[in-house]
């Protein structure tokens, strides 16, 4: 057992708490308040923070680490070019990825949570795109869950994946992570597919995430099967026998239509949803992801967050990949989505959206993103300016604050040495 205190600790669900403390045994949250309480009540030796603020460990709600190579990929594989639409940039992630070896597989997951990690991320929401990298993320101190990836049109090919993702969930061992699966994209899977994966999930109990109205690419080709998707993106990956008749239909009325809506769903992006849709995502108790520096990188929009909040639709925060971002910091990500949409979220609200709320999000609000006794000992030391008020506090987190510490499990992980 040990106490860990600080000049001021926030809880996220409860207010903060000047000079105050936590107690940690076995990996979990003993107990919660301030120092001097807590020294009378518990025997234990104290650590402690001086000008700074302990928070959660914080919840990457959408991610694709295994891209966090992806910056080097480009250069390395003479495939560095700037895309000029999102479709663009989508084939030239497929041209990299077809070339790339287990072993570059493998590296640029290890960091990726390295540096998930050292940014003060204790929780992902990660999309897998191969069963065989799991095990790199069982033994990382990382919690959350693990969406394996499906991406398909031809039967055969999508059957055949269809039992490997049965397979891998069933046995599914993964330390402190939980399965979910992942179907791609309203345009990247046929729609028997789609409902096959909507069932697989059922069966085993298990969440879904899904990209969702990224582009205006996907609305054109939703609503009539034309555009770049149609045109270059299809006929690159040989799906030209599989373009659907026009469907005259939206992304979100179109996965609602094949029973994967469901709560418990998470739906990264939704840049280009209407209001009609909202609804549909508010009724069926789906999450959305924002991932504002990834759409500002290409260039496909912003997400209606006001429409978004006005219907009441639970909202998180991701950072996607390094394909798509220039770190993957969600503190970078609170401090973008504060400049690019103003007033419309408040410092303490964008800090809940990195942390209780992308537990939320994930399925995993009981065991992290927030300090209860109970949960898991996941919390960061973070630096503050000298002279700070509480009404000031979580401003000052996002705009000047600097993670000195990372805790996972109770595991003291530091920065520069994880």
């Amino acid at each position: 057992m040990r106490i860990y205190a600080a000049s001021h600790l926030l809880p996220v669900s409860s207010p903060p708490i000047g000079g105050g403390a936590l107690v940690v045994e076995k990996g979990k949250v003993v107990a919660v308040g301030r120092l001097a309480d807590l020294t009378s009540r518990y025997s234990a030796p104290v650590t402690e923070f001086a000008g700074c603020v302990v928070i959660p460990g914080m919840v990457n709600a959408h991610s694709h680490l295994e891209l966090t190579h992806f910056p080097s990929w480009k250069i390395r594989k003479g495939i560095d070019y700037s895309p000029r639409t999102y479709v663009d940039w989508v084939v030239q992630v497929i041209k990299i990825r077809r070339g790339l070896s287990r072993h570059e597989l493998e590296q640029s997951v290890l960091e990726g949570i390295r540096i998930s990690l050292e940014s003060g991320t204790t929780a992902i929401g990660e999309i897998v795109s191969e069963p065989w990298l799991l095990n790199f993320y069982r033994l990382s101190p990382l919690a959350g869950r693990l969406y394996l990836e499906a991406i398909g049109q031809e039967p055969l090919r999508c059957a055949e994946l269809l039992a490997l993702l049965d397979e891998t969930v069933a046995g599914f061992d993964g330390g402190g992570l939980l399965p979910g699966i992942s179907p791609h994209a309203p345009h990247t899977l046929s729609a028997g597919f789609f409902s096959a994966l909507g069932k697989l999930a059922d069966r085993h109990s298990v969440p879904l995430a899904v990209h969702l109205a990224e582009s205006r690419a996907e609305i054109d080709f939703l609503f009539d099967s034309s555009g770049p998707i149609a045109d270059k993106l299809y006929p690159f990956v040989g799906w030209d026998g599989h373009l659907p008749p026009p469907r005259r239909t939206t992304p979100a009325a179109y996965l609602d239509s094949l029973g994967v809506l469901r709560p418990g769903t998470v739906a990264a992006h939704c840049v280009h949803i209407t209001p009609a849709e909202a609804g549909i995502l508010k009724e069926r108790g789906v999450t959305v992801v924002l991932c504002p520096r990834s759409n500002d990188r290409l260039d496909v929009g912003d997400a209606p967050v006001r429409l978004l909040k006005k219907s009441g639709i639970p909202l998180a925060l991701g950072t996607d990949s390094l394909a798509s971002n220039d770190s993957l910091s969600l503190l970078d990500e609170a401090r973008f989505l504060l400049d690019r949409f103003p007033g419309e979220f408040t410092p303490a609200a964008a800090l809940r959206l990195v942390t209780l709320s992308g537990a939320e999000a994930i399925g995993l609000e009981r065991e992290t993103g927030s300090i209860e006794p109970g949960k898991r000992a996941d919390f960061l030391v973070v630096s503050l300016p000298d002279q700070i008020g509480s009404r000031e506090l979580c401003d000052a987190i996002i705009g000047e604050g600097r993670v000195l510490e990372v805790f996972a499990a109770g595991s003291r992980l530091g920065v520069g040495g994880i």
